[in-house]
């Protein structure tokens, strides 16, 4: 599948498929395989607002690809001296093989990739989407449980302004899972995605106790517009050890990361926490998808 990646909404469930078989088949990769299948090419990353596990995890998997990277932040950029984003990354775009773009502004990617001519991911955009960070997710519960069907997933927090589970809710229309919602009555799962996907449960009580997959989210401070609101609900569902025991045997607990005090440090250490490991899986997940939209065969 050569193209780009802008949103869950524009995948199949045979597409998903395709990506997470891509992302086996890099993690099985050996380091001295992965290294020679993209040697020359360049992966650009134009990241409008702070990242950690996105940016250097998508760094990271070109790298074990053989590629390299070239990277922009919007504060040393020609963003800063008044240039739009769609100059500036029809540039930078035009310096790689493959770009990837992070911005505060909803629709920012998908205006990038019409006025690009190389592939473009995704990599978060306002509170909307995030398609790579849904792959991962996917990709870490199929890995856990070996499928993804008959499970029940709860989410849980600010599920209004989270991107991720937005982009999650999305993907998992294409499975025959139970899907909880779990959240303060401000930061509620946005109506036109729970009309869309059929959503039926929708709780302001922490139940979690038959819950396979557990997804907690914190509360998006920065897209808050009042401050006060925030101060309210950021407190209200706090996982601390003898919440999440509460789980049942075999169920585990994922958090997209950064954590602000929605999951306690002492929960690190139980059985169910996998938010550790659903970040590292970050990058053979992000070398398959450069590589599916590369059109790349690991054989090549």
């Amino acid at each position: 599948m050569k193209g780009n990646l802008i949103s869950i909404d524009d995948l199949e469930r045979s597409d998903i498929e395709d990506f997470l078989s891509k992302a086996s088949q890099a993690e099985k990769m050996s380091k001295a395989e992965a290294s020679k299948i993209l040697r020359g090419h360049i992966l650009s990353t134009i990241f409008l607002e702070p990242s950690t596990r996105t940016r250097l995890s998508f760094d990271a998997a070109m790298k074990r690809l053989g590629g390299s990277t070239i990277d922009l932040a919007a504060e040393v950029s020609s963003v800063e001296k008044g240039e739009n984003i769609a100059d500036t990354s029809a540039v930078v775009a035009g310096y790689s093989d493959i770009c990837v773009i992070r911005s505060p502004y909803e629709g920012t990617a998908r205006m990038v990739a019409e006025n690009t001519d190389v592939p473009v991911i995704n990599g978060g955009d306002g509170a909307n989407q995030h398609p790579t960070q849904t792959l991962l997710d996917l990709y870490t519960i199929k890995k856990e449980f070996g499928h993804i069907d008959g499970l029940k997933i709860g989410m849980l927090g600010d599920l209004k302004y989270g991107r991720t589970v937005h982009s999650l809710a999305e993907a998992l229309d294409h499975y025959d899972v139970d899907i909880r919602l779990i959240s303060p009555e401000e930061t509620k799962m946005p109506e036109h995605i729970v009309e869309k996907i059929g959503i039926e449960e929708e709780k302001t009580e922490l139940e979690i106790e038959d819950l396979d997959v557990l997804y907690a989210t914190r509360i998006q401070k920065e897209r808050f517009p009042d401050k006060q609101e925030y101060e309210r609900v950021k407190g209200e569902f706090i996982l601390n050890k003898q919440r999440v025991k509460e789980m049942k045997k075999g169920s585990i607990l994922m958090h997209p990361l950064p954590r602000v005090g929605e999951i306690k440090p002492e929960v690190d250490k139980l059985p169910q926490a996998r938010y550790f490991e659903q970040s590292c899986n970050g990058v053979p997940t992000r070398m398959g998808i450069i590589l599916e939209l590369l059109g790349v065969d690991k054989d090549a």
